[in-house]
């Protein structure tokens, strides 16, 4: 029946198109009063409202005939109730000229907005007839939002959702969160609005597309890090909703086939994947060790389970082939001849087969893949890690041992010590914590034991007081003293196994002493010339020889009884070390240099050259750096392998005293000097300018010595007769630990 009357009014006939719709009526389609509505328009009115089928938009036609039959009754006089108010506003209210209209197409929704100043009676007959109209044009689901007594009426047209979720095409739901996709096109018409007539934009109800943020780089690569660590947790289903509601891919699809593939151990689709992911590397020939890598594992995990002719036929027939680290095949093929899973894994220095062994081989394989196919094992850890790293590397005040393990920190802050030891574990010696009063007169050195237990102290008093360092209090008790040394003590050097203690006096001196420790007694007693000057001394890493020498031209290689075993003529020494090596021995001269000479080959070499006198030096631990003290400038940074300058520090007062400086602090990071100025001076490495300067003694500051086991523990010596023993403010509030500690002056720039 509509279809009829759709083909009436498209023929432009106005009387069949009545007669139409009284058969609508008597078939209850369409409502008698919509009926009357139509036929209470004049006939130049009907002819009027026909031609708008040369439009082609039936729907805009019907809509158009409603409006135009509450006009008749308008213009007619008939009564009308009063208007009613709107449940929205309209967004062009009294805007435009008569016959406005507002009309929305498409598949997501439709909705029409009525004029409210028309006839209840007229509006309701003219919803009802386009609402069955167009149901039955548009062919879609047709939902009523309401149209009765005292209600705007709301015309949508929408697909059916379950659940409250869109059907439309194109929508996602993710997290709970509703996104509708409009696939259809939403018009809005304005043909001519005026007043009387109203196009409600809140009447128009089009579902909208929310757009997805476009991620930067930056933020893709966080969300894959952040996914790689949640899927190493086990939260899988964590993973998948995090990559599909950011849209992005933690791993290339032929990179996960690959892993699943690899860690479950079949070995032949691995292989096949590897033809796969060859397209997406940087460097083709990386798959060449990708195979082997693989097969290795193949061969090693058959040879476990004892399956020897299938190892042999891996060797054989798949490893040689590739002609790729021949020399590994063949301690490869030597596996072969073990008797037990044990011994085999052994001798490969292998896990075994199982996951751990998969999980390495892995994170080796990973290494040839671009990390947009597949990320480095671990990558998250390894960044923060670094991050810690770096922030503990820049702190001036970390003095704790570093530990790679992010468990050790918090992530929530970056890391900042202080000079107190307000933080549990930063211990920084900034605070006398003991005087030691025992010498008489000047002291003139300090030296802790390589085991941190013990501290040598040599006095003008000919005196040397061995303490005895308590690790937990930290506390140094007199434990003896060594008596005899006529000239005094100026220079004590400690066997690398602290059984011995060899003391050297000052230039006059031409005797040396050769103390155990262990026993108290003098070992040897060693002049070779009543015209020598022994004022130095350094130990051979094997314990069982040293070297000492003076500004006479004395260099002397011994044995433990003294006995001269080489000596190297014409070398004016000031200070002496011993390298590693076993080999190498350093001499400061009067020169103005430090050359290596080897007692070996009899060579010797140059290697650093300043413009003024080196009083002392030391050599840290890995024989990298030398410190030195030169006269008038203060204290050098040196490189020895590359041999520059690498800093000169600042604020120290150096003449033409011999003062001595030590490397201290866990991976000595931390550089202390005595000073003529009566302070200690403490720099960073890498700082120039001091962290910090420790006051109390009252004359020269001679040596300095940090204690290498305890990194808040350090000794100086001076010439006002005392020792002080430095270590970490008391555990206080910041603001009283700062009080607390007057002899510490903070330098931070």
């Amino acid at each position: 029946m509509l279809c009829e009357l759709c083909c009436l009014i498209s023929t432009g006939s106005a009387q069949g198109a009545s007669l139409c719709l009284n058969k609508a009526r008597r078939a209850s389609q369409i409502p008698d009063k919509t009926q009357r509505a139509f036929q209470s328009l004049g006939s130049a009115q009907q002819d009027a409202l026909l031609p708008g089928q040369a439009t082609g938009d039936q729907e805009g036609y019907y809509e158009t005939l409603a409006s135009a039959s509450s006009s008749s009754d308008s213009d007619t006089g008939g009564a009308s109730p009063p208007p009613r108010k709107k449940h929205r506003a309209s967004a062009a209210e009294g805007a435009g000229e008569p016959g406005a209209l507002a009309v929305a197409t498409g598949l997501s929704g439709v909705s029409f907005g009525l004029d409210t100043t028309s006839s209840h009676h007229q509006t309701t007959s003219a919803i009802h007839f386009n609402r069955t109209l167009v149901g039955n044009l548009s062919g879609n689901n047709m939902q009523s939002n309401g149209a009765g007594q005292g209600q705007e009426s709301d015309l949508s047209c929408t697909n059916s959702a379950q659940n409250g979720e869109s059907s439309s095409a194109g929508g996602t739901h993710t997290n709970g969160l509703l996104a509708s996709t409009n696939i259809g096109n939403s018009v809005g018409t304005n043909n001519g609005a005026g007043p009387g007539s109203t196009a409600s934009g809140s009447g128009l109800e089009v579902g909208s597309t929310k757009k997805k943020k476009r991620l930067s780089q930056a933020d893709e690569d966080i969300i894959r890090l952040i996914g790689q660590h949640l899927h190493g947790l086990g939260l899988n289903q964590t993973v998948d909703l995090l990559m599909q509601e950011s849209g992005c891919r933690l791993e290339h699809t032929s990179a996960t086939k690959f892993r699943n593939h690899v860690m479950e151990g079949e070995w032949d689709k691995a292989e096949n994947d590897l033809n796969e992911l060859r397209a997406l590397m940087h460097s083709p020939n990386a798959i060449v060790r990708m195979k082997f890598l693989l097969l290795q594992q193949k061969y090693l995990e058959y040879l476990e389970d004892g399956k020897v002719l299938e190892a042999l036929q891996v060797l054989r027939g798949e490893l040689t082939p590739l002609k790729y680290n021949t020399d590994r095949i063949h301690v490869l093929s030597g596996y072969l001849m073990c008797s037990h899973a044990e011994d085999l894994r052994a001798k490969a220095e292998w896990e075994g087969k199982g996951t751990n062994s998969r999980c390495r081989l892995l994170d080796k394989l990973q290494t040839y893949l671009p990390p947009s196919v597949m990320l480095p094992p671990r990558r998250l850890q390894t960044l923060l890690r670094q991050a810690v790293e770096l922030q503990r590397d820049r702190c001036l005040y970390h003095n704790t041992k570093l530990d790679s393990s992010l468990d050790s920190v918090s992530l929530l802050l970056d890391h900042v010590c202080s000079r107190s030891a307000t933080h549990s574990g930063k211990q920084f010696p900034c605070y006398t914590q003991q005087i030691l009063t025992e010498h008489c007169n000047e002291v003139w050195f300090c030296k802790f034991s390589n085991d941190g237990t013990k501290l040598a102290t040599g006095s003008k008093d000919t005196t040397v007081i061995i303490w005895q360092v308590d690790l937990e209090s930290h506390q140094l008790k007199l434990l003896r003293t060594l008596e005899g040394h006529a000239y005094g003590v100026s220079y004590l050097a400690w066997s690398p196994d602290d059984a011995f203690l060899i003391a050297c006096g000052p230039d006059d001196c031409s005797e040396l002493w050769l103390w155990n420790i262990q026993t108290g007694e003098l070992r040897t007693k060693m002049s070779q010339s009543h015209e020598d000057s022994l004022t130095s001394v350094a130990w051979n890493p094997d314990g069982k020889r040293f070297v000492t020498g003076g500004q006479r031209g004395q260099f002397y290689q011994c044995d433990l009884d003294g006995n001269l075993l080489d000596s190297w003529e014409g070398v004016r020494v000031q200070c002496l070390w011993c390298l590693g090596d076993g080999r190498t021995v350093l001499a400061s001269d009067t020169h103005q240099r430090i050359r290596g000479y080897n007692f070996e080959d009899l060579t010797d070499r140059n290697i650093v050259q300043e413009d003024h006198p080196i009083m002392s030096f030391t050599v840290s631990k890995n024989g990298r750096l030398a410190l030195l003290n030169v006269a008038t400038q203060g204290v050098h940074l040196w490189d020895l392998q590359d041999r520059v300058l690498v800093r000169k520090y600042q604020g120290v007062t150096q003449g033409f005293y011999t003062i001595h400086s030590c490397f201290g602090g866990h991976n000595e990071d931390f550089i202390a000097s005595g000073s003529e100025d009566h302070k200690v001076y403490i720099w960073h490495r890498r700082s120039e300018l001091p962290i910090a300067e420790l006051t109390g003694h009252t004359r020269t500051v001679n040596c300095v010595s940090w204690n290498p086991a305890i990194p808040g523990l350090m000794a100086s010596a001076s010439d006002d007769g005392t020792v002080r023993v430095w270590g970490p403010a008391p555990f206080l509030d910041t603001q009283e630990a700062d009080g607390v500690n007057e002899n510490c002056s903070n330098m931070d720039s």
